[in-house]
């Protein structure tokens, strides 16, 4: 089991023993300032009713993607997670 899987098993247990479901949920992304990389973020939360706010670093080298959702179950969460790292590269989920 690599670190990845580690870390998705863990917060699963955190999700499950923190929240009841379904829930909201605060997701907290940053990525190198770059217009296609945000955009594919906010694709990826369309139409799921999620509210969505961005910030950039001091020296606009980086940008905060915050995303705040209704979401059903911690599998979901971390389904969401595992989306954003596979198809943004230089995403930083945390």
């Amino acid at each position: 089991m690599n670190d990845q899987d580690e870390f998705y098993k863990k917060l699963k247990i955190q999700l499950a023993d923190t929240a009841l479901w379904p829930t909201a949920y605060l997701y907290k992304f940053i990525v190198p300032t770059d217009d296609f990389k945000i955009e594919q973020i906010e694709t990826i939360f369309d139409n799921l009713g999620a509210v969505i706010s961005k910030k950039q670093s001091k020296n606009g080298k980086y940008t905060s993607v915050s995303i705040n959702i209704r979401m059903k179950n911690p599998d979901h969460v971390i389904l969401k997670y595992k989306e954003v790292a596979s198809k943004v590269e230089g995403v930083i989920s945390l």
